[in-house]
C-alpha cells in the first residue's frame, strides 16, 4: 500500500471511534490507573482501541501495531502506533481537549498520520506529500520569538519534579516569564497538531511514548514546522512553527531527552 491508501485506513480506523467517544464524553465513566494516579485510563480507551485494532486488520492483514493499550502485535515492515485517546484525563472529566491519533511508519520512516478531534469533529492528516485539516492544507507559520508566542507545555511532570526538583519549577517560570502565554492542555498529540496548523508556535513535553507524538510530528513536519528529536523513540518533544528563532528562546536551554 502507498502512503495515501495507508492515510485511508488511518483516518477510517480513527473516525470509527468518533461516535462512541462523543456519546460516552462528559458521562463521567469510571477510572482505573497505570503506573500511578497520573495516569488514568477507561472502558473507552481500550473499547476504541480493539475496535481501530479491526479496522486496521482488516484493511492491512498482517502489520504490527503498537497500541498504548494493547502493546505490541505483529510484525513486518509496516508498524501502526496507535493512541486511541491521547488526553484520558481529559476525556474522563469532560474538558473537551482530547483526541485519536495513528501513524504509520515503513522501515522505520513515518509515511502516513491522523490526528483526530471527534468533539470538533476536525481532522489533521499527514503522508510524505503535505498536511492537512479537513482537506485543506495548513502550514505551521506564526511567532517569531517567545514574547508573540503561545507555548503547549506538558513540563514539568510529577516525574521531571522527582529527577529535577527546585530547578524543574526554575525553568518553568523562565518559560512563563518569556512566553507570551503558555498553556498546559493535556494531549500531546493535539499540542502538535495545533502547531501543524499554526494555531499555537511551541509544544514542549517530556516522557512521551511514539504512540502519543508519532502522528503529530509528521504533521508538523510536513506542515514545514520542526520537530526536533525521533517520534519513534520514547523521549522528550519539542516543535515549533517554521521561521521561530529557537536560538533566542527560552527553550534555547532545553535538551530533548530520547531512549
Amino acid at each position: 500500500m502507498d502512503a495515501t491508501q495507508l492515510l485511508e485506513t488511518a483516518t477510517e480506523a480513527a473516525r470509527s471511534v468518533g461516535p462512541r467517544l462523543r456519546k460516552a464524553f462528559r458521562s463521567r465513566p469510571q477510572v482505573s490507573t497505570k503506573r500511578d494516579f497520573h495516569d488514568p485510563v477507561t472502558e473507552h480507551d481500550r473499547a476504541a482501541e480493539e475496535t481501530i485494532r479491526a479496522v486496521i486488520d482488516a484493511r492491512v492483514p498482517g502489520s504490527a501495531i503498537v497500541g498504548e493499550e494493547g502493546g505490541s502485535t505483529g510484525s513486518g515492515d509496516l508498524t501502526w502506533y496507535v493512541d486511541p485517546i491521547d488526553g484520558t484525563a481529559n476525556f474522563a472529566t469532560g474538558l473537551p481537549f482530547f483526541c485519536v491519533s495513528i501513524a504509520a511508519a515503513v522501515r522505520g520512516e513515518l509515511v502516513a498520520g491522523v490526528v483526530y478531534d471527534p468533539v470538533r469533529d476536525d481532522e489533521f492528516t499527514a503522508t510524505t506529500t503535505g498536511a492537512w485539516c479537513n482537506g485543506t492544507p495548513i502550514r505551521s507559520r506564526g511567532a517569531s520569538a517567545d514574547r508573540e508566542a503561545m507555548l503547549l507545555c506538558a513540563y514539568p511532570t510529577p516525574q521531571d519534579l522527582a529527577e529535577e526538583g527546585e530547578a524543574a519549577l526554575q525553568r518553568y517560570g523562565r518559560f512563563l516569564e518569556a512566553f507570551s502565554a503558555v498553556r498546559r492542555p493535556g494531549s500531546a498529540a493535539l499540542n502538535l497538531a495545533h502547531v501543524a496548523a499554526g494555531w499555537s508556535d511551541v509544544a514542549y513535553g517530556t516522557w512521551s511514548n511514539p504512540w502519543d507524538v508519532a502522528a503529530g510530528a509528521l504533521l508538523v513536519r510536513q506542515a514545514g514546522g520542526v520537530y526536533v528529536g525521533d517520534p519513534l523513540v520514547k523521549g522528550d518533544y519539542l516543535a515549533y512553527v517554521g521561521g521561530f528563532d529557537l536560538a533566542g528562546s527560552a527553550l534555547a536551554e532545553v535538551s530533548v531527552r530520547q531512549g
